[in-house]
């Protein structure tokens, strides 16, 4: 049998400005982890596979929590179990909640006028927004390309 094929997308055609080109990949690699968890059937998207215990679903849950912090700051009580969905969260709540999270970063990263300012984390040392976003940029392609690897066990699925 055919193993699925997705078709690879190219890296995004940006605006010019160092905040454009930054926002242009994170939000390039957010969409490849969404579409990797799109369309799972309920057991597999949750069923980790790996001998870590990392699941599908378990990825978009700790890149919705790293979203909060980084740009939002809000600190989970056990990062651990951010990798965790609880039983009664669904795939599509938890991709909803990934969604909302980094449309509601985006709008602090659209909000930020100078890259070398920090962004806003109560009483806590603060990254400069450009940190923050270099930062979202290698977390969220490390976990794109875990992703990429349990989605192609579940069901042969590759490309982006």
């Amino acid at each position: 049998m055919p193993r699925p094929r997705r078709r690879d997308t190219p890296p995004p055609r940006t605006g010019p400005a160092e905040k454009d080109v930054l926002r242009g990949f994170l939000d390039h690699l957010r969409a490849a982890v969404d579409a990797k968890a799109q369309d799972v059937p309920g057991p597999q998207v949750r069923t980790p596979g790996v001998p870590s215990g990392t699941s599908l679903l378990g990825l978009v849950r700790h890149l919705t929590h790293v979203e909060r912090f980084t740009f939002l700051g809000e600190d989970p009580a056990d990062w651990p179990a951010t990798f965790r969905p609880r039983p009664e969260e669904t795939a599509a709540a938890v991709l909803a909640g990934y969604r909302a999270a980094c449309e509601r970063a985006n709008e602090v990263i659209d909000a930020c006028t100078d890259l070398t300012q920090p962004v806003a984390r109560p009483g806590r040392a603060a990254p400069s927004m450009r940190w923050a976003l270099v930062h979202m940029i290698e977390e969220t392609g490390r976990h794109a390309g875990h992703a990429d690897i349990l989605r192609e066990l579940i069901d042969g699925s590759t490309g982006r």
